[in-house]
């Protein structure tokens, strides 16, 4: 009998009830108190308040009753018998009692107010008319219910969407675990909490060097880039030299969003050796966004380049530097 009483004060704690399971819990432990303090000849105290937990501890007082009563089988057998029965309609009333876990998804959801904000809508399904208000209202923990209960893989995308676009570091738990699976949608969102997601940067720093995945070091450049931690700015620098031409301006954009003036010298290098007019073209990108003077004459060099694209950035650089002559002069 006490194993079962220690059962039912696991139940309580152990389960997530519903709104409407909690009073059912409530009658039910009353209910247990009430019968065996009649079986017991005592008076038990009711729980402290209505919580599960409560309810679990005001249990303690019937099991340290039991124990202390020694009960005999023979000569207490109508004692014993009424406190078999009351420990089974407990029982009885925990299982009936509603669980989260009984509930349907959308009922979970419902019950979370997720559909609350739902008034005339013309999108379908429901979910997605409700998530896209709740992204325009920054309900970021209702986009992640929705994320986590909702298992289509439309649903999945266009949640995803959502808390990249929002932007809001209230979500980097969660990306930071999908990016710890390498994840790209992940990585994707945490690039734009900016350095809201600092603390993955070490995360993203493992994928650098995976240039077996080129798609998978995209957008870990560009989310560290967005997310601007000087402690990305080597391993993206050692990557100006990578083989995949089409992974490299990544690596230059991304450091010209940090803005460390530690990569000046590698962005002009890239600048002057690279090959490929898109590599270079971003790598004096990145030097008119670290903007030091320094890193403007770096990439002004280059106004009479061929290739438009370079030259459009290098005489950008040139603007710059004369702006911040003619600034230096009226000072």
């Amino acid at each position: 009998m006490l194993d079962d009483i220690e059962a039912a004060q696991t139940q309580l704690t152990d389960t997530r009830w519903t709104a409407n399971g909690l009073p059912s819990i409530r009658e039910a432990v009353a209910a247990y108190l009430d019968a065996a303090g009649d079986a017991l000849d005592t008076e038990f105290a009711a729980a402290d308040d209505e919580e599960p937990e409560a309810l679990a501890g005001a249990l303690d007082a019937v099991a340290d009753a039991i124990d202390d009563a020694d009960l005999d089988p023979d000569a207490d057998a109508d004692a014993v018998a009424a406190l078999v029965e009351a420990t089974e309609e407990l029982e009885s009333g925990l299982d009936d009692a509603e669980e989260w876990d009984d509930l349907q998804t959308n009922e979970q959801l419902q019950a979370e107010g997720f559909y609350d904000v739902l008034g005339h809508y013309k999108d379908y399904p429901v979910e997605w008319a409700a998530l896209k208000e709740h992204e325009q209202q920054g309900n970021v923990e209702q986009v992640l219910r929705a994320l986590d209960a909702l298992e289509s893989e439309f649903m999945e995308r266009h949640c995803m969407e959502a808390l990249t676009r929002m932007g809001d570091p209230a979500a980097f738990e969660e990306m930071h675990a999908r990016a710890q699976k390498r994840d790209k949608p992940g990585i994707e969102a945490l690039g734009k909490m900016g350095a809201g997601a600092e603390d993955a940067v070490e995360t993203l720093l493992e994928y650098v060097d995976e240039d077996s995945d080129p798609q998978l070091q995209k957008v870990t450049f560009k989310a560290l880039g967005e997310i601007g931690s000087e402690e990305a700015t080597q391993a993206l620098a050692n990557k100006l030299v990578m083989d995949d031409d089409n992974v490299r301006p990544l690596a230059a954009r991304a450091l010209g969003l940090i803005g460390d003036t530690r990569a000046i010298e590698p962005l002009a290098d890239t600048v002057a050796d690279d090959e490929e007019r898109t590599v270079r073209t971003a790598a004096a990108w990145a030097l008119r966004q670290i903007g030091t003077r320094e890193a403007l004459e770096a990439a002004a060099e280059y106004e009479d380049a061929q290739e438009y694209t370079l030259q459009a950035e290098a005489e950008k650089a040139r603007e710059a530097l004369e702006a911040d002559d003619a600034a230096a002069v009226e000072a």
